[in-house]
């Protein structure tokens, strides 16, 4: 555009000089001297604007060649992105799995870390007891009362004597400690179905027992671990009506919110989480309980309207 008018200026001075050459009286070489002088300024400029067009030409083709690069490396780009988002979508997922699961061994774990002082400490009187036993065995076969040698139930004792037979002595009750640890470590395990009884008989057995409530958990954690879903939120539910001085009842409303979720019922899960966050801030169960929220495109708090 600026050569468009410096061109027209050029040409209203060149046919303004014509004309002012033409009006004044110049001799003959003057006028032709000048007139050859302005055409060849006249061709210079058409020159110039030429070369210019053809140069704005180049530089057109260079900037669109440049585009055509620039939006390929764009689609290029985007579809790299969009792998990568599914990548780390199928890792987020398979990441969640594998911390449910590395959650429940580390639930199983830190029971059974509680356990272990409880455990020691009644160990020495369970020892006691048994020493209490062989004793209590020892005084009653070594005080029987003989009887006659031949006679029923007489036995041959050593040098030749005959003395009552004693039967065999009854074996002590498993303890509230062992059942339970034997539950824990069949869980932890993969042996669901067995420690599915083992809990159960904890809790008929021991119903008044601090780690009642625990059992009661750990049979909603199998019901899980086995997809019966179902079952999970019934034995959770258990857990938060029957022991509500639990300390397993965060882990428990939380693993019912989670369970509502693999069904399908996203109203109640989302409402189970936001539970967990109101009632138990602060504690681990309430951070998973935000992270699943966001997960599901939810908030902590449900929606004022």
């Amino acid at each position: 555009m600026r050569t468009r008018w410096i061109v027209l200026a050029l040409a209203v001075m060149f046919f303004g000089a014509l004309g002012g050459a033409l009006l004044a009286p110049q001799p003959a070489g003057a006028v032709s001297r000048e007139m050859i002088e302005l055409q060849q300024q006249v061709g210079q400029l058409l020159q110039g604007q030429q070369d210019l067009r053809s140069a704005v030409d180049s530089n057109n083709a260079a900037l669109k060649t440049l585009m055509q690069q620039s939006l390929d490396s764009v689609n290029r780009l985007n579809g790299e992105m969009n792998s990568l988002q599914k990548s780390v979508q199928e890792v987020q997922a398979n990441t969640g799995a594998r911390i449910d699961t590395m959650t429940q061994q580390t639930q199983g774990l830190s029971d059974n870390l509680q356990d272990v002082q409880a455990r020691v400490g009644k160990l020495s009187q369970q020892l006691t007891d048994v020493q209490n036993l062989l004793q209590s065995i020892d005084a009653k076969v070594s005080g029987a009362a003989p009887i006659t040698p031949g006679a029923p139930g007489a036995t041959a004792m050593p040098g030749g004597t005959a003395g009552t037979a004693m039967p065999p002595p009854a074996m002590p009750p498993i303890s509230a400690d062992t059942l339970y640890q034997n539950a824990l470590r069949d869980f932890t395990g993969g042996k669901y179905d067995l420690s599915r009884q083992e809990f159960t008989d904890y809790i008929r057995n021991f119903p008044k027992n601090d780690l009642a409530s625990n059992a009661q958990f750990y049979l909603g954690e199998v019901s899980y671990a086995q997809g019966d879903f179902k079952g999970a939120i019934a034995a959770y539910d258990t857990v938060l009506t029957n022991y509500p001085t639990s300390f397993k009842l965060a882990a428990s409303l939380l693993k019912k919110a989670t369970a509502e979720l693999e069904l399908g019922m996203k109203a109640s899960g989302t409402r189970d989480l936001r539970e967990v966050v109101r009632r138990f801030a602060g504690s681990d169960e309430a951070k998973r309980a935000q992270a699943k929220l966001h997960e599901i495109g939810a908030t902590a708090r449900p929606s004022s309207r």
